[in-house]
């Protein structure tokens, strides 16, 4: 395949910065003031006669010899890049996402509708449907940004938060990818577990994800295009089948659809959601909002899979492909775990399981298969290490951009430190799962809506007619300075606060709706940040000029 072989090659062994300015202006394309700029090389690592930075390059190119990627946050230049996008390169972007997304965790999400919320199947099915497709979109128009500015998605945030309040949305997604990381480690965890009853305990299933995930982030986010497609030639040697190519969505595909048949006589469709008509609304909405921010915390890292796709990638087609990768997947994952979740209460088995684990839960959907329904559970459980290796590769970026020390460190040690800390914190918190579900994925929701509003209304206000300078990325004295945008997220923070419904906490606004309260947090945040940063952006505009 043309386009992995390329990406591959300049993925592992570019580690420069771009020697020359940018290429034209794209038609369609916000770059328009570009080329009127030099590159910068203000923060540049390892300065000449640092001891410590010899060091440090010395120890990356020793990585490059042993095909590990060393290229960190440098923006990848047009030069760099794919030569040409083929239909292969654009099927691998429907392909990617479907791979990363068709997981257990998003199944074990599903549950939540009718075993948390007390949802009906239908309303859960159409809450959590239509609240992944509104996160998806977001993360889709952000995945557009990474073949037009060669630049990783937080450091293209700089241009709408400013350098410094830029860090507070870095170590911010640090613990949304780490969180994401610990809720994959437990639900395989618990799958393998479950599939070796009295063999394998829950722990050392979380070790072995999370060893597995480390190695394929650490060798570069193009290895993972190969791990896509290793777990497809695994399964079709298994059964006999030896040419054409595989990706590790089929095999994902087909055992969730396995799931479906073998378990969906036991769906419950008959039964209501359960409280009053208030409480019952509460429970939709913050079932809905729940499923939203699963898909929208995808945003902060969805143009760093794109970087090395050529400027003139068609913006259409990778939203289009992304889009389609994340609802396809997401509407499988999600109405599976609803389904299964629904039966729990009319079914003892399913009871059972799910007071053992939510991945428990998922082998015993795949129980009347026997051996085969064991063999699919160890195939389902695989789909969790495309799931983490997103979050810990991205990890890896984001510490990087959190200053020019943090950059000088090299990836893959970043990388092993994440992986440590969530293998640590799974270990601690594998018996409370849902607990996590619940209360890590609002968290994390707000914070994305709120920053996504800052981003969007930069975008489309301030700079609809000037565009992006590429070259200025890590240059602090060219960004904004960041005041005007702090404050809305302070302000925007405010808003959540006061209308989120948690387990732990119910804002006073929040507890209007309902016997449980209604989860608002990320519609309010939206709105109040959306109102105050216009005006305050002007302000600085005109006090400061950047």
């Amino acid at each position: 395949m043309v386009s992995e072989n390329e990406i591959t090659a300049l993925a592992v062994h570019s580690n420069k910065e771009d020697p020359t300015a940018f290429a034209p202006e794209t038609p369609g394309v916000a770059n328009k003031d570009e080329g009127l700029y030099p590159e910068t090389t203000a923060n540049r690592r390892n300065p000449a006669g640092s001891r410590l930075g010899s060091v440090i390059r010395a120890f990356e190119n020793q990585l490059i010899e042993y095909n590990l990627e060393a290229r960190g946050i440098e923006r990848v230049a047009a030069d760099e890049r794919m030569k040409r996008n083929t239909w292969m390169s654009y099927l691998q972007v429907f392909l990617l996402w479907v791979s990363i997304n068709l997981a257990p965790n998003n199944i074990t999400l599903g549950m939540l509708g009718p075993a948390v919320y007390g949802l009906s199947f239908r309303d859960s099915a159409l809450c959590a449907v239509f609240g992944a497709f509104v996160g998806s979109f977001v993360a889709s128009w952000m995945a557009t940004w990474g073949p037009i500015s060669g630049i990783r998605t937080l450091a293209f945030g700089r241009y709408s938060m400013g350098w410094w309040p830029s860090t507070i949305i870095v170590v911010l997604n640090l613990i949304q990818m780490i969180g994401y990381g610990l809720i994959d480690c437990v639900v395989g965890g618990q799958i393998l577990s479950a599939v070796t009853p009295g063999g394998m305990s829950v722990a050392v299933g979380i070790v072995i994800v999370a060893v597995i995930s480390w190695a394929v982030a650490t060798f570069g986010i193009q290895v993972f295009h190969y791990y896509e497609r290793l777990v497809g030639e695994i399964i079709a040697t298994r059964n006999g089948v030896t040419d054409g190519p595989r990706f590790a969505f089929l095999p994902q595909l087909i055992v969730v659809c396995i799931l479906f048949g073998v378990s969906s006589v036991k769906f419950d469709l008959s039964t209501t959601s359960t409280g009053d008509s208030r409480t019952v609304a509460g429970n939709r909405l913050s079932f809905f909002s729940i499923c939203l921010s699963a898909a929208i915390t995808y945003t902060p890292l969805a143009a760093d899979f794109f970087v090395y796709y050529p400027e003139n990638t068609s913006r259409a087609k990778l939203f289009g492909l992304s889009l389609a990768g994340l609802l396809v997947s997401f509407t499988m994952a999600l109405v599976s775990g609803v389904g299964l979740a629904s039966g729990v209460s009319t079914h003892p088995e399913y009871s059972a399981a799910y007071e053992q684990g939510q991945g428990a839960l998922i082998v015993e959907g795949f129980s009347p298969l026997h051996g085969f329904g064991k063999f699919c559970s160890v195939i389902c459980a695989l789909g969790l290490i495309a799931n983490t290796v997103a979050p810990t590769y991205s990890a890896g970026i984001d510490f990087q951009i959190l200053g020019r020390y943090a950059e000088a460190v090299p990836r893959v040690i970043w990388n092993t430190i994440a992986v440590i800390i969530y293998t640590v914190c799974a270990l601690v918190g594998r018996s409370n799962l849902s607990e996590i579900f619940t209360n890590f994925l609002a968290l994390m929701g707000y914070w994305v809506v709120i920053w996504i509003t800052i981003v969007l209304e930069e975008r489309f206000i301030f700079r609809l007619r000037t565009g992006y300078n590429w070259h200025i990325w890590r240059d602090p004295s060219k960004l904004p300075i960041g005041i005007a945008a702090f404050t809305a997220f302070v302000v925007g923070w405010v808003g959540a606060v006061l209308c989120m419904a948690q387990v732990w906490y119910i804002g006073p606004i929040a507890k209007l709706v309902g016997e449980y309260g209604a989860d608002m947090g990320i519609y309010v945040g939206f709105s109040w940040t959306a109102l105050v940063y216009p005006p305050l952006r002007l302000v600085e505009l005109r006090f400061v000029g950047r």
